[in-house]
């Protein structure tokens, strides 16, 4: 038996399959959908303000409720993969996730909406850290980039499909159907799971309940705090709680949770022993700002789109076409490439490169813009992403021993959508921020104009696009914390084998 934070865990088991790879098609159908779910509401915003009567906060709430509700169970679901089973919990979340995607599409007013979403995310939590365990525990260490490429391609395709599907069903039958295509889809991943995953072996673990409650209210506390900072002027929410004291409670909360973690001699909630491999460490933080970048720039751009541009639904879809067939086209390439080359090398050019591309956009939006310019920045962002989403994933889990591959894949989400609930609260600030330094509020036209779904005054176009643009100038910042974090991976265990 080896011991990792004090607790007996099972020695690592050989569980690889001869051909793993049906089993991985299967998970990939559930997690396309999560992923599609993600990148298609971005396209429905408009119409959401329209139907349900919300304002742009309200609307970024309905992704932010489920990017919550996502992020904070992932360290206990991953570690319920290793006690229960990955396939039994990965069912259980589809289940959940398919039957809320039913609720949202019901849902009559913003209230139930951000509810429902909620639910839903709680159902992909339980689904994801499966996704990457499996991935863990049935491929070799040698071949497992390859997988991992697939894992980000399909974030890649659902970035394509998404939009441009979102657009065309937003147009067709209204932002309802962006949720009810979710059911026939849940039906055919549950019955190919079923029938193509692999019962794994099991392993005990105890849950830490006073961790799930430290860091759940502490991630509320910093989001809220930070998304509803310019409705409140950054002043008073209610009686002694201000925006400050919000955020700074949360983060206490969350220092509070590590050195709980720290001190937990039974079984931490957060392995901190797993942060030991530095390559685990640095994929964490790097992903954290992929996702971070990604979630923050499709709200500007889709409101650009259709707002400043007056494009439908359907064409602002496509305006993220570029960007994901880069990542579709490369795949493969990138597969083998992470299987064979220093992951250092990899993800600085994925980094840098989409750096320059969303650098390139900020300086060239603006009402009049070439569509062609704005194709040309976004293939290239596509690019860069082909080096990050697989290549980080593979990296970070390519040393993790079995019986920890629930918890390192849990950990790895967290991160993830760690960064992408707080990129959509970002996004949120930013946005109202720099709406109200042109004078762009209700009164002024600027909200307005969004919450009818119509093209704002024309004359308003030029200061609109700039406040959008300007939004967009967090994300090169982010993307280069990413790259600098890169330059310290070392070469994996399997290549070092090898030399």
């Amino acid at each position: 038996m080896s011991q990792v934070q004090g607790v007996a865990t099972p020695e690592r088991r050989d569980e690889t399959l001869e051909n793993p790879w049906p089993a991985l098609w299967a998970l990939v159908a559930g997690f396309f959908m999560l992923m599609v779910d993600t990148s298609i509401l971005t396209v429905a915003t408009p119409a959401l303000l329209t139907d349900l009567g919300a304002d742009v906060n309200a609307a970024i709430w309905v992704t932010s409720a489920y990017l919550l509700a996502y992020a904070v169970p992932l360290l206990i679901t991953g570690r319920l993969g290793d006690r229960y089973g990955p396939k039994r919990i990965y069912l259980l979340g589809l289940v959940v996730f398919t039957a809320s995607s039913l609720w949202c599409g019901l849902s009559n007013d913003v209230g139930t909406l951000v509810a429902a979403r909620a639910v839903q995310g709680v159902g992909a939590a339980m689904m994801t850290p499966q996704t990457m365990a499996v991935i863990t525990r049935i491929f070799p260490s040698a071949r497992r980039g390859q997988a991992m490429a697939l894992w980000g391609a399909t974030a890649g395709a659902a970035t394509l499909i998404g939009p441009i599907l979102g657009g065309f069903l937003v147009g067709a039958w209204g932002w309802e159907w962006i949720f009810f295509i979710n059911v026939p889809v849940g039906v055919v991943a549950f019955v190919a799971a079923v029938r193509l995953v692999p019962d794994l072996a099991t392993h005990p673990h105890r849950f830490d309940w006073v961790g799930v409650a430290l860091f759940g209210t502490g991630m509320f506390c910093v989001v809220f705090g930070i998304q509803e900072s310019q409705q409140y002027d950054w002043g008073r929410i209610w009686g002694y709680v201000t925006v400050w004291r919000l955020i700074i409670g949360g983060i206490g909360l969350l220092a509070l949770f590590i050195y709980w973690q720290s001190r937990n001699r039974t079984e931490p909630l957060l392995p901190l022993a797993l942060f030991r491999d530095r390559n685990f460490t640095i994929s964490n933080i790097a992903i954290t700002m992929v996702a971070f970048s990604f979630m923050t720039m499709g709200f500007p751009l889709m409101l650009y789109a259709q707002a400043v541009r007056g494009w439908s639904p359907l064409q602002a879809g496509l305006l993220m076409a570029p960007l994901a067939l880069g990542s579709i086209v490369l795949a493969r390439t990138v597969g083998n490439l992470t299987d064979r080359q220093h992951p250092r090398v990899l993800t600085v050019f994925g980094f840098g490169s989409a750096a320059v591309a969303v650098s390139a956009l900020a300086l060239v939006i603006d009402a009049n813009t070439s569509i062609w310019l704005a194709v040309a920045a976004m293939t290239l962002l596509g690019i860069g992403s082909a080096f990050l989403w697989g290549p980080l994933s593979a990296t970070a889990n390519r040393n993790l021993p079995m019986h920890q591959a629930g918890a390192g894949a849990g950990i790895y989400n967290t991160t993830r959508q760690i960064g992408s609930t707080l990129g959509a609260a970002v996004a949120a600030v930013v946005i109202d921020w720099r709406l109200h330094a042109y004078g762009l509020t209700a009164s002024g036209g600027g909200e307005a104009g969004l919450r009818a779904a119509q093209p704002i005054d024309p004359s308003l176009a030029a200061d609109y696009s700039a406040a959008l643009a300007q939004t967009l100038w967090v994300i090169p910042i982010t993307l280069t914390i990413g790259l600098v974090a890169c330059l310290f991976l070392e070469l994996p265990r399997h290549l070092a084998r090898r030399e």
